[in-house]
């Protein structure tokens, strides 16, 4: 049986990322593996990453919850990093 950190370690997103993509998506976290290894590997998967975490930040800014959108924006900083090919807006 597969568990979570086993589908985690061969997914191309961090789990800071996975986090991203379950609260957005409303999505349990293996879940959000299984969409996250989706999108990345999809034609303009990679934007759609980069939607989701932006769309997140803005919703925590809403929220006026400073602490999760700072911590957003460096998720969102590592993703950028992380896959340079993936950073087109």
């Amino acid at each position: 049986m597969l568990t979570y950190e086993d589908c985690l370690d061969i997914c191309d997103l961090d789990e800071a990322e996975i986090d991203a993509i379950a609260e957005h998506e409303h999505l349990d976290r293996i879940c959000a593996v299984a969409e996250a290894e989706y999108l990345i590997l999809s034609v303009n998967g990679d934007q759609k990453i980069r939607r989701i975490i932006l769309d997140d930040i803005q919703h925590a800014k809403e929220k006026g919850d400073k602490e999760h959108e700072r911590v957003l924006n460096g998720v969102l900083k590592r993703f950028v990093r992380n896959h340079p090919c993936h950073d087109k807006a």
